[in-house]
């Protein structure tokens, strides 16, 4: 195929295709791969979930603890784009990702160390600010690699070594987080910051060692032309205008739900932070599971197939959750919503890698992460509006935290028309 022509979509492969098993090389490039997934996840889960805790020794007002938190998805819509078409034609030595990976992922960790030490909630809402800037200036190149790496039919059991890398990663801030954060403010932070240094250096080693992927290299472009050329795309493409709204959606979900899962389960519920850190983590756990069978099922079955499937049950757990705080109802729950987020989390790249023309792997997965700024600023802020509106009157059990779920499995379900127009060929 020739360098910036569109790759067939999968999208509509014939039910029960045999798959291929994996190369020695393969799996070696997807172990790889996953490292710095499991570091970034760390990273991000930690600051996107225990931030709430932080800021609510300085304020109790959701709608401003939503709108730091959702500064995550203000960087999303402007950083991708940019230095993930860069790092398309970038030139050096050791690539155009790396480089750029690089020059995101040191500082970042730098500015999570920071989050843990400075007091004020302008000096925290800074340092998180520049760390949601850094991340997204490693995230994107480092995305765009998975493509340069790794042919389309096995896309779906990539992105599930990715899924378990990243599920891993959150499941371990989730778990270790709140518990962390009862010896010392600073110390959640600071293990995240040592995690993803130490992930960087052996990603970083190891790629060198076995050899910087070939990369199809596109014209270079200024911002503007990138949006442009990216504009022009999703114009022409109906599908690509249905994977923008879906993700923008599961996003917007994955944000709320991380916003304020801690605030919902220690005050809402009454759990000590220790204890509602073990519940969250053991629920992050559950959610390898579907990491792990996601990308298998999609490859055989077809993914949008498997996303709409998993999408039905994902949207009904929120909603269960959104009339009850009844313990056993809520663990009857859980496995629904942990299953299906453990699918969309998988199989949300998986999805636009077959629609992504060759030589703009950087460049749509700037769209990507576009599309997923959206939701991150959305869903927090939504989030929050709702639980200071219900918090005196229909949610005043749980101080308005239940009103979380209302957001989340309206997203879920506004979603699933466009796993439809995703189908086509």
């Amino acid at each position: 195929m020739r360098a910036g022509e569109r790759a067939a979509p999968e999208s509509g492969s014939p039910r029960h295709s045999r798959q291929r098993p994996l190369s020695h090389q393969e799996r070696v490039d997807l172990a790889l791969l996953a490292l710095p997934t499991f570091a970034l996840a760390l990273a991000i889960t930690t600051v996107s979930t225990q931030l709430g805790e932080v800021t609510r020794r300085y304020t109790h007002d959701p709608i401003v603890i939503g709108s730091i938190i959702g500064a995550e998805g203000l960087m999303a819509l402007w950083v991708p784009l940019i230095f993930g078409s860069w790092s398309d034609v970038l030139r050096t030595r050791i690539g155009g990702r790396l480089p750029l990976i690089l020059a995101g992922g040191i500082p970042a960790a730098g500015a999570v160390a920071l989050i843990g030490l400075l007091n004020g909630i302008g000096l925290v809402a800074v340092a998180s600010t520049m760390f949601f800037l850094f991340y997204f200036v490693a995230y994107v190149p480092y995305r765009a690699m998975y493509p340069d790496m790794t042919p389309d039919e096995i896309s779906g059991r990539a992105q599930s070594t990715q899924g378990v890398s990243r599920g891993l990663g959150t499941g371990l801030a989730l778990l270790g987080g709140g518990l962390l954060l009862s010896i010392g403010r600073p110390v959640p932070f600071a293990f995240a910051a040592l995690v993803l240094l130490a992930a960087l250096g052996a990603f970083m080693r190891l790629l060198l060692r076995r050899g910087i992927p070939d990369q199809d290299r596109g014209e270079a472009q200024g911002p503007r032309e990138v949006a442009h050329s990216v504009a022009e795309l999703v114009r022409s493409d109906a599908r690509l205008r249905a994977y923008f709204a879906a993700n923008s959606l599961w996003e917007l979900t994955l944000a709320a739900l991380k916003a304020f899962v801690v605030l919902y389960t220690v005050v809402g519920l009454g759990y000590a932070l220790s204890t509602a850190s073990l519940l969250i983590g053991g629920v992050a756990m559950v959610i390898l599971l579907g990491a792990g069978v996601a990308g298998k099922l999609g490859d055989r079955f077809g993914r949008p197939r498997v996303v709409r499937v998993a999408l039905f049950g994902y949207g009904a757990g929120f909603t269960a959750l959104a009339f009850t705080t009844n313990r056993v109802v809520i663990g009857a729950c859980i496995p629904f919503i942990a299953l299906g987020g453990g699918t969309v989390m998988t199989m949300a790249y998986a999805l636009l890698t077959p629609l992504m023309p060759n030589a703009q792997h950087g460049a749509l997965t700037g769209f990507y992460s576009l599309s997923r700024g959206v939701g991150i600023v959305l869903g927090p802020v939504l989030a929050g509006v709702l639980i200071k509106l219900t918090r005196h009157n229909l949610f005043s059990g749980t101080d308005g935290f239940q009103a979380i779920w209302i957001v989340c499995a309206a997203a879920s379900f506004l979603s699933i028309p466009c796993m439809q127009v995703l189908a086509r060929r």
